[in-house]
């Protein structure tokens, strides 16, 4: 079975969008498409059932960084290469794009998007899991962090991701709302979606009050929030109860 066909059966709510359906083909339709060999890249996948970012999403990130200008950005689950591309045209000539993908089919079609594009220079892909990756990773470095991997990873790579991050730097996450479910109890979900349920729960839990986080939502796709970092540090101290509190529930 192919990865892509495992994932989908493993999470059929990533065809389930948050938004009035209608919504959604608007968004889809109405705004302009993506221009060039990334959008016939990004066609290729979609008709191919690759997972990219919706439509909806891509506009929102491109119009975002295109004024916003970050300077180094890194990216959290690669895929065919498509988001990364994208964010290293939005960025400019003097920014760079870093990526990680731990899964080899993935991380291969990556490198082929990246040759068809010619923006090899601009892209650093680091193949293996984020979870290692990121602790090598230098403190304080980058501007922007677009992430969009295993769902129920979220919370565990937030730590380090915090520590990446410069101050007033930006965390986008995609997928954040399970379809709804994460509104539901976890006993009225499905059994092997319960870890991303738990996950995510835990994430808000710990995000949306944070002090020192800032943090908005848009219901682009399954849902997207954006964290501004406000402070060199961020206290982690909060997780420790919500392991805990995780860990006891059923």
């Amino acid at each position: 079975m192919s990865i892509q066909k495992e994932k989908r059966e493993r999470n059929p709510l990533l065809r389930r969008p948050i938004v009035n359906q209608n919504i959604v083909d608007f968004m889809r339709e109405r705004q302009k498409p993506i221009p060039g060999k990334l959008g016939e890249i990004v066609d290729e996948g979609r008709s191919r059932d690759v997972p990219v970012i919706p439509h909806e999403t891509a506009v929102f990130l491109d119009f975002y960084l295109g004024q916003t200008t970050p300077k180094q950005v890194l990216e959290i689950g690669t895929a065919i290469g498509f988001s990364s591309s994208l964010m290293a045209k939005a960025i400019g000539e003097s920014g760079h794009v870093t990526t990680i993908e731990r899964f080899d089919v993935m991380a291969n079609h990556a490198k082929e998007t990246y040759e068809k594009l010619g923006n090899q220079e601009k892209i650093t892909l680091l193949e293996g899991e984020a979870a290692e990756i990121l602790k090598t990773l230098e403190a304080d470095t980058y501007d922007f962090v677009f992430m969009d991997s295993a769902k129920s990873k979220y919370i565990v790579f937030l730590p380090e991701i915090l520590r990446v991050m410069k101050k007033n730097a930006v965390l986008m996450i995609d997928d954040i709302f399970q379809a709804g479910d994460i509104l539901k109890p976890v006993t009225e979900v499905v059994r092997n979606q319960r870890a991303i349920h738990r996950g995510l729960n835990k994430f808000f839990d710990f995000v949306l009050p944070h002090p020192e986080l800032k943090s908005t939502i848009l219901p682009l796709g399954d849902g997207v929030i954006l964290i501004e970092k406000q402070v060199d540090t961020v206290d982690l101290s909060t997780l420790q109860a919500l392991d805990e509190k995780y860990r006891t529930a059923k």
